[in-house]
């Protein structure tokens, strides 16, 4: 008996609590929404757009495109602002086919008063003396000494003038512990 008690209590409490509080909030929404009145002011007209004519004729026109490139063939032909270029109908040596940061410093050598750097690419190692070209941006070594080669390379800036670059090969040290 008591099994059926319990619940048939707890189904009389729930239904005590019905929605009668949502009934009063659903009016109380339904006449606000009547009083309410919404103000929406008028969009503004908008401006009437009058294009600007060039009316100069006898003047140079600033967006002329054929002004732009009669320039750059100057350019091209002086061989940028500044005149500098590399020279591209010279031969270009063996080095000058890898990239620079290929291209390991492992040592110098002296033979009969003129020094050596001894460079290795992969496994390979070269020998290369002051005056000759190294990676592929038109190096052209300027110096040696014991744990540098020097270059200066021609590259191309932001705005395709071209302008020299002074990089720098430094002597890697041997990873090889002595036993």
């Amino acid at each position: 008996m008591k099994t059926l008690m319990l619940p048939t209590l707890m189904a009389l409490l729930l239904a005590g609590c019905g929605d009668s509080d949502v009934q009063e909030v659903r009016t109380w929404m339904k006449e606000v929404d009547a009083q309410t009145k919404v103000k929406v002011p008028p969009l503004a007209e908008p401006k009437t757009f009058i294009p600007f004519a060039y009316a100069r004729k006898d003047e140079q026109d600033p967006f002329n495109p054929n002004k732009l490139l009669a320039e750059l063939a100057k350019m091209t032909a002086a061989g940028g602002a500044n005149g500098l270029r590399p020279d591209t109908a010279r031969r270009k040596e063996f080095l000058e086919t890898f990239p620079l940061d290929t291209i390991k410093m492992v040592g110098t050598i002296e033979k009969k008063g003129v020094i050596y750097a001894v460079l290795q690419v992969d496994r390979t190692v070269h020998q290369v003396v002051v005056g000759q070209h190294l990676g592929q941006n038109y190096g052209r070594i300027t110096s040696i000494d014991e744990n540098n080669v020097n270059l200066k390379e021609i590259v191309q800036d932001a705005t395709g003038d071209w302008v020299e670059r002074m990089s720098k090969l430094e002597l890697q040290e041997s990873k090889e512990t002595s036993k």
